[in-house]
């Protein structure tokens, strides 16, 4: 019986594992669900249950064992980890990990940091910043101004957000940033259209992945975590809005 327990409360701290994994990477509700029930199925335990919010994991294997709760404090967007634990959820499923080999495994993942790294990731943003402005319609004498506000922009949010948890003050900031330095630019007559430079800029900072989630979250049924993740991305939103407002008032 206490191997047996053993072996129920390892497979929990797995389940639990990869659901936190991908919950702060950036998962949808239901796929991290989904897939820690998958997990415990596959290593014998048929009735688990699951309850994720954006902000929390309930799981439970029976009514004799403890229910488990584990707090996400802070969410980012890596895809990538996502992938690895779904693959590693497909490996246990076919039975080619054994519980200890998955929650090793889950640990490598959960200790790696940004699959890119942040010179790689700003970079990004600035040229994205400025092929937005393109498909905006957007001319090409405004790209190198959008690419170096955006790639401003975005280094700046990622500092501030080191300096300050609440992520609304960092992307307030940094779309008056951007705003500032798109004013500059065309005061300067760097910069001709004002407005194409500051919306493929701040398309970096834009919330498109908590939209979608939230979205497939409410089509899924899992009303709780789709109102909350909207809310989030209205408040980016928001936040992005307000910091470009600002610069347009003095403007």
């Amino acid at each position: 019986m206490t191997n047996n327990q053993n072996q129920t409360f390892d497979v929990i701290e797995v389940c639990l594992l990869a659901g936190k994994i991908m919950l702060r990477s950036g998962a949808e509700t239901y796929r991290v669900e989904d897939t820690m029930m998958r997990i415990a199925a596959a290593f014998g335990i048929a009735d688990s249950h699951s309850y994720v919010t954006p902000t929390g994991i309930i799981f439970s294997v029976s009514s004799k064992t403890p229910t488990q709760l584990v707090r996400i404090v802070d969410r980012s967007t890596d895809l990538q980890k996502v992938a690895k634990v779904n693959g590693i959820s497909r490996k246990i499923s076919n039975g080619e990990l054994s519980v200890e080999e998955a929650y090793n495994q889950l640990k490598v993942i959960e200790l790696d940091a940004h699959a890119y790294p942040i010179w790689v990731q700003i970079a990004a943003a600035s040229i994205a910043s400025g092929c937005f402005l393109i498909m905006f319609q957007g001319t090409w004498s405004d790209f190198l101004p959008a690419v170096v506000a955006g790639g401003i922009g975005f280094s700046s949010l990622i500092y501030i957000h080191q300096l300050v948890e609440i992520k609304f003050f960092a992307e307030f900031l940094a779309s008056l940033l951007i705003g500032l330095l798109s004013v500059f630019f065309v005061v300067l007559n760097i910069g001709t259209e004002l407005d194409k430079i500051i919306i493929g800029s701040v398309m970096p900072l834009v919330p498109g992945l908590l939209i979608t989630n939230a979205v497939r979250d409410l089509m899924a049924g899992h009303l709780v975590s789709g109102i909350s993740k909207g809310a989030e991305a209205f408040l980016t939103a928001f936040a992005i809005g307000a910091g470009v407002a600002v610069v347009f008032s003095f403007y």
